[in-house]
């Protein structure tokens, strides 16, 4: 016990000891501290008071040093004080600064975000901006954007034109200008850059431009606005983009490059077109981030020789919407996709079908949800005699069924055998096997031309229909919280009646398909409504809606014509004529026949073994 007390005694004055002297210590060190703090604010002082005399007493001399030291009299564009100036009309509203001269912020009064939020194309604090290279002189190179205009000057005009023009502080005999013009409701805004003397400014007057630009997330989904989300443009009279490639380098001249979201678009036209220049664009990965991706757009153009000289520009800030865009500028309502590369065979059939129909339409219809279904109704009558005659063949290969399961009986497990003799009887009855292929191969080309309809059509965009609060994007009547790979953190209604329709309509077909012994075919109509569930459930509720008043169609359609247009009596009175008369092969037959009989020479084993 002794030993124990003695070493607590002992720990216990280590640690007062050890206390003392950090006490001591830090109080040292503060009172040092101290003592430095006043020697180095008199010292400041001392020096605060040497130089302002040294000011006073050289102040002449001073002002002559500052003036050999700038020669090149740009003095009030490299120093000074940002001003901000607002203009605006019906559809946008833009504030523009005297720092570059240009606009700062962009916000269509239209449209709001997915967080009811203006939707706002240009933000300075995003890094959105135009600069271009300017020489000062003495070989000194300044960028516009960090130079600072006048303040500029807004002009109305009495039929509501509005002008903003911003002129660079700049030597006598130098000047740079950028005039801005905003027209009453349009969303184009034209800007005009004059210059004096353009080959002093501007090394062999070539205008280099650069333009940065971020893309922020207007929708809900921002995986599906990113899949949806490309920069355009019009090169050498033609329309292409780039999405998931990140680079292009123009060779010809480019008249308007666009960098565009799934609804909107920010757009630089050139009226006397680019000659050269590069895009750099940049999707941003994962869906944490508000940003889309960021284009940085480098674009040449030559400034015309003279002692003055002036570039024409337009800017577009707004909608993806195809009869606005048609009147910007040649081939920008390619903007909007209503089919591209493999799939650009449908944009005839939007334009020119789908599109007119649809707006018909809605001249009458306010809800867009009803005008859907009257565009369905349009495309099924307009298919209708392709159908019928599908339906009819169908009917036709379920007559024959009795005879193809006595044919299978009789043959056994010959495949190829049951092949043959499957399509001899089609032959004798004058029934073609392919003929209930037509509403399938038919649904292709209209699902692709609605499918890129409805995923770039604004005017669904915020629409309610029924349980949907937008039609532009997929119905939620059931959040998860959590996101189930491949399927999403939602269900969708509309796709669960798509997938469900989509179910009947393949059981029915099965049961009017003679041959029941490929098990690929017998499980189709199971494993396809998984596949189009997963499909469907991220697309807008536009498109997962059409397709389920389509499919209602389809089978109401088919129990009418089945049961009341179609006389099956007469169908196999028919099939039982035309046994009678003599049927000529067809070349693909033919070939069929001569195939198959290869196939079974090949499959039986040398005689004699």
């Amino acid at each position: 016990m002794g030993t124990d007390r003695n070493t607590v005694i002992g720990f216990v004055l280590l640690g007062v000891l050890l206390f003392i002297y950090l006490f001591t210590s830090t109080r040292n060190s503060q009172e040092l501290q101290r003592q430095r703090k006043i020697e180095e604010d008199s010292i400041a002082v001392v020096k605060a008071r040497q130089e302002a005399l040294a000011r006073l007493q050289d102040s002449s001399v001073h002002t002559l040093d500052t003036v050999r030291r700038d020669t090149t009299g740009f003095n009030g564009a490299l120093n000074g004080r940002e001003h901000l100036l607002t203009a605006e009309n019906d559809v946008l509203k833009i504030v523009f600064s005297n720092k570059g001269g240009q606009p700062v912020s962009v916000e269509l009064k239209k449209f709001n975000s997915y967080d009811s939020t203006p939707v706002k194309l240009v933000n300075a604090s995003d890094g959105d901006r135009f600069t271009y290279p300017i020489t000062l002189g003495n070989n000194q190179i300044a960028a516009s954007a960090e130079l600072f205009f006048k303040e500029g000057e807004l002009v109305k005009q009495a039929d509501g034109t509005q002008t903003v023009s911003f002129r660079l502080p700049a030597p006598a005999g130098l000047s740079i200008v950028h005039r801005y013009t905003l027209h009453p409701d349009s969303y184009a805004v034209d800007w005009d850059v004059t210059t004096e003397n353009p080959s002093r400014l501007f090394s062999q007057n070539n205008f280099n431009l650069d333009w940065h630009n971020q893309v922020t997330r207007t929708q809900q989904s921002i995986i599906y606005e990113k899949q949806l989300s490309n920069v355009g443009f019009y090169e050498d009279n033609a329309f292409d983009y780039i999405r998931s490639k990140t680079e292009k380098k123009f060779e010809k001249s480019v008249q308007w490059v666009s960098v565009a979201s799934q609804f909107f678009n920010n757009t630089l036209i050139a009226k006397n077109n680019f000659s050269s220049g590069e895009i750099h664009w940049k999707l941003e990965p994962g869906d944490t981030s508000n940003t889309i991706g960021v284009a940085d757009i480098n674009l040449q153009a030559k400034l015309p020789a003279g002692s003055a000289s002036s570039l024409s520009f337009q800017l577009y800030y707004g909608p993806n919407d195809f009869n606005i865009l048609k009147k910007q500028a040649a081939g920008m309502d390619k903007i909007v996709n209503l089919g591209r590369d493999m799939y650009s065979f449908v944009r005839p059939l939007n334009v020119y079908v789908i599109m007119p129909v649809f707006n018909f339409f809605k001249q009458f219809i306010t809800s867009y949800g009803i005008a859907i279904l009257l565009l369905t109704l349009f495309i099924r009558l307009l298919t209708s005699p392709l159908v019928y005659s599908s339906y009819l063949s169908g009917a036709k290969m379920k007559a024959l069924r009795p005879e193809i399961e006595a044919m299978k009986k009789r043959v056994g497990n010959d495949q190829q055998q049951v092949g043959m003799e499957q399509m001899k009887l089609f032959r004798e009855a004058g029934v073609n096997p392919l003929g209930g292929c037509i509403p399938a191969l038919l649904q292709i080309p209209i699902f692709f031309a609605l499918y890129s309809f409805f995923n770039s059509n604004i005017a669904l965009r915020g629409q309610h229909f029924l349980w949907s609060k937008d039609l532009s994007i997929f119905d939620t009547v059931v959040h998860f919280g959590f996101s189930i790979p491949g399927y999403g953190d939602h269900v969708s209604l509309f796709a669960l009646l798509a997938v469900a329709t989509s179910f009947l309509i393949s059981l029915y077909g099965m049961s009017m398909t003679p041959d029941q012994s490929n098990p690929a075919m017998k499980y189709m109509p199971y494993i396809m409504p998984v596949m189009l569930l997963i499909f469907f459930n991220k697309l807008p509720a536009a498109l997962t809606w059409y397709y389920t008043v389509s499919n209602a169609i389809t089978l109401v359609l088919q129990f009418v014509i089945q049961n009341y247009i179609i006389d099956h009596a007469k169908i196999l009175a028919k099939l039982q004529e035309n046994r009678g008369k003599p049927k000529a092969k067809s070349k693909w037959q033919e070939r069929l026949e001569q195939m198959q009989e290869a196939q079974k020479k090949a499959q039986q084993p040398p005689r004699g073994k």
